[in-house]
């Protein structure tokens, strides 16, 4: 492992067999099919993380962290999510 930009570990897959190599593919093919499953079955998820970037976009905090922790434990998200569901038919 090397670190990459942003102090983020970077993988060397040159040191992975090529079973080891195709197995890895197979991997990351298979959870990005899970992912987009799942994204599909909860199209909350999509209006959940649209508000809070419209937020942060409109507020600008300074300190990122704190403003997402409150974000998404705000007692009120789930009515607010609850009526955009209802309000806008979610277009898959």
């Amino acid at each position: 492992m090397m670190a990459g930009k942003g102090g983020l570990v970077k993988l060397d897959v040159g040191v992975l067999s090529p079973e080891q190599q195709e197995k890895l593919r197979q991997f990351k093919i298979k959870t990005r099919i899970d992912n987009e499953k799942y994204l599909k079955s909860h199209p909350e998820v999509e209006l959940m993380i649209g508000d809070f970037l419209r937020d942060v976009l409109l507020k600008r905090p300074a300190d990122i962290r704190e403003f997402a922790a409150d974000h998404f434990t705000n007692p009120n998200l789930h009515a607010t999510i609850g009526s955009q569901m209802e309000g806008n038919s979610v277009i898959e």
